[in-house]
């Protein structure tokens, strides 16, 4: 897919954050768009940025986590729209906590929207994107989809899936020769809402750490602008890539994994204790 003008592109997360930003950068180059959210305030805001462009926009309430509000989105957005060539699957939540800690209600929140919310947005707009035959399937998995941290167990095992799944579908589809590609985003520290959506528990100070602290801390590790995430997302569509990292600190750690694939644990191992000792 060389050129976004006159494609449609549905995007879940869409009223914030990296999602905003793609609605944005789609708009400006002659895209019509289908956006969902779970916050409609934010939806708001996003079409409010799109108005002085000439395309299609329509908004949508959808619980990602909630397949039969993932089909009847596509649904809708296929009969509003008329095709649709792009599905990007964005929206997602963070989780902090030990293994030990985690609860099953939070193992399973987290999955449902992290993991079967991919699942559920590819599986229902796939078929309406085979019929363009130029199309592509995003998918935003993170840099804990490649490497694994420290309290971050469930958000790693929600991201390793999007990976795992994601890349299989791209073998697939190359296999069947039918115009559409598949991308698996692995973003490093993005400044998006996820760490306002993010649950933590007081399992944290088993390793030292405050949970009181937990959300700022978050927020310290999150440089890179949205926007920014939204353009190399869009150009890795146009030059038909499998995978695109984002930011320095996602290319540095994918490069510490490759070198050291057990080693990094114990840099990180370390790191964490050091972090702890300093506090």
């Amino acid at each position: 897919m060389k050129s976004f003008q006159g494609k449609v592109a549905a995007i879940s997360g869409a009223g914030s954050g990296i999602g905003q930003q793609l609605a944005v950068l789609l708009a400006q180059q002659g895209c019509h768009l289908s956006l969902s959210d779970i916050d409609p305030q934010g939806l708001a805001k996003t079409k409010a940025l799109l108005a002085a462009n000439s395309v299609q926009v329509s908004i949508h309430m959808v619980d990602i986590a909630e397949r039969e509000q993932v089909q009847y989105w596509a649904e809708q957005t296929m009969r509003e729209h008329g095709q649709i060539n792009l599905i990007f699957n964005n929206a997602g939540v963070a989780l902090a906590s030990t293994v030990e800690g985690a609860s099953y209600e939070d193992l399973t929140w987290i999955t449902n929207i992290n993991f079967w919310g991919v699942v559920y947005g590819t599986k229902e707009f796939l078929p309406y994107i085979k019929q363009t035959k130029d199309g592509y399937v995003v998918n935003i998995s993170s840099i804990f989809g490649i490497t694994a941290q420290p309290t971050q167990s469930a958000y790693n095992a929600s991201k390793f899936a999007v990976r795992g799944f994601t890349e299989a579908l791209r073998q697939e589809l190359d296999i069947q020769r039918c115009g559409v590609g598949a991308l698996c985003v692995h973003p490093g520290g993005v400044r998006t809402n996820i760490a306002k959506s993010a649950r933590s528990n007081q399992s944290l100070q088993s390793l030292g750490i405050e949970t009181d602290g937990t959300q700022q801390d978050f927020e310290k590790l999150l440089r890179t602008p949205p926007e920014l995430a939204a353009k190399k997302i869009l150009k890795a569509i146009q030059s038909n890539q499998r995978r695109v990292l984002i930011g320095t600190d996602a290319k540095v750690m994918d490069v510490l994994q490759r070198l050291f694939p057990s080693g990094y644990q114990r840099l990180s191992v370390w790191l964490n204790r050091l972090q702890t000792w300093k506090d």
